[in-house]
């Protein structure tokens, strides 16, 4: 991907995923047989920022995730696949800070923040070289595997997932 996040990156990223949303949802029901469910990328307010700002001071956090909790607040995509959602700074700083970072895989003793999960509960987690991880089950307790190098290639995934499923219906990438 090269580089670190933007807020440019994001404005397009953000451009894209609400264009294939908007593709999606325009037919949804007709090919579904029922109404869709919320699928959005939320702008942050003002609890969310300063949830963010609150973030960036936890020694795990990765710059690429503060800046992507600066432009987004939360992206919600219950009718994608198996269903996405990239948590708000808020629930995310509550889990970490209840539960502790969580183990990840790698070395023994490396840690990430979940930052994200799927309709099943499965977890993604990032660690603070930004590497994001997907869990094996719906448990903190059943490891990680890496899925990316980075949260800007994860937003990626994301994005070609939802593209995917809007032109394909098929579930896409995570």
């Amino acid at each position: 991907m090269g580089g670190a996040l933007s807020a440019g990156w994001l404005s397009r990223w953000r451009s894209q995923v609400d264009a294939a949303l908007s593709t999606m949802l325009s037919t949804f029901e007709e090919k579904y047989g029922y109404p869709p469910g919320t699928n959005e990328v939320r702008s942050p307010d003002t609890g969310d920022r300063s949830a963010a700002a609150e973030l960036a001071r936890e020694q795990l956090t990765p710059a690429d995730l503060v800046t992507f909790y600066r432009s987004i607040g939360e992206v919600v995509l219950a009718d994608v696949g198996n269903a996405c959602f990239f948590h708000p700074a808020g629930l995310v700083l509550d889990h970490l800070r209840a539960d502790g970072p969580v183990p990840h895989g790698g070395a023994d003793d490396a840690r990430g923040t979940v930052i994200a999960s799927d309709g099943g509960g499965i977890m993604f987690a990032v660690d603070a070289e930004g590497a994001v991880h997907r869990s094996r089950a719906a448990s903190t307790e059943s490891g990680f595997d890496e899925v990316t190098d980075g949260v800007q290639e994860f937003l990626d995934l994301i994005r070609r997932s939802v593209v995917r499923f809007a032109d394909t219906g098929k579930p896409g990438y995570l």
